[in-house]
């Protein structure tokens, strides 16, 4: 999968050369390209941005730089992407359908938001990572881009996906490691006892008591 980004700060996204991402692009599995929006403006001075008519507080992100930027890499494949409270929850089932695309950009909004005309002109899809407000989209892009990257085949192993939250509509078990026993905190013991089936069943029963307890909306669904 390639990805397109369009920002005004592209040196938000030094989270993305690390861990399983840094690994996803090494293996040529993910293609990540940062592109700087006011290197489109036409503005002798680089500005991206003006007063919105009408008035009211901030300040908009002009649409010539955005469409010129969006432009210089889209392609007959590409999917666009804008990071908005307005936009459809993000959740497991969007993430699995983007991972398919070929080709994404995101584009990511500052300041007081972006120029509607941007959204009547490329109609992306607009996504959102919960019920608040953040000062630009580089932070949405990101958690958009790291949740849909772990469907990428290859990325995470798909026995680590198929145990995870939300993978079968419930919360994740708890998990221990090393040692057994911490300041009198005990694993479990059937964890410990090498009889999978018990183990499983214990799995199952503590997800499913999780999920009640933090989560009930999701049984409901």
């Amino acid at each position: 999968m390639i990805i397109d980004i369009l920002t005004l700060f592209p040196e938000a996204f030094s989270y993305l050369d690390n861990s399983i991402l840094k690994r996803a692009k090494e293996s040529g599995l993910l293609e990540i390209n940062i592109h700087d929006i006011r290197d489109f403006s036409l503005d002798k001075h680089k500005k991206c941005d003006d007063y919105p008519f009408g008035g009211g507080a901030g300040m908009l992100m002009s649409v010539q730089p955005i469409y010129d930027a969006v432009n210089n890499v889209l392609t007959d494949h590409s999917k666009i992407v804008m990071p908005s409270p307005s936009g459809e929850k993000l959740s497991v089932t969007l993430a699995q359908e983007l991972s398919k695309e070929e080709h994404l950009i995101f584009i990511c909004g500052h300041y007081e938001g972006i120029d509607h005309r941007v959204n009547e002109i490329f109609n992306p899809l607009e996504v959102s990572i919960g019920d608040y407000v953040l000062t630009g989209g580089e932070l949405p892009a990101m958690v958009i881009i790291d949740t849909i990257s772990r469907f990428i085949e290859g990325v995470i192993s798909s026995e680590s996906l198929s145990e995870e939250s939300f993978s079968n509509g419930l919360l994740e078990y708890p998990q221990y490691t090393r040692p057994a026993n911490f300041m009198g905190y005990k694993v479990p013991d059937v964890l410990l006892s090498g009889n999978h089936a018990e183990v499983d069943n214990w799995r199952k029963e503590q997800s499913l008591k999780k999920t009640m307890e933090k989560r009930p909306d999701l049984l409901k669904k």
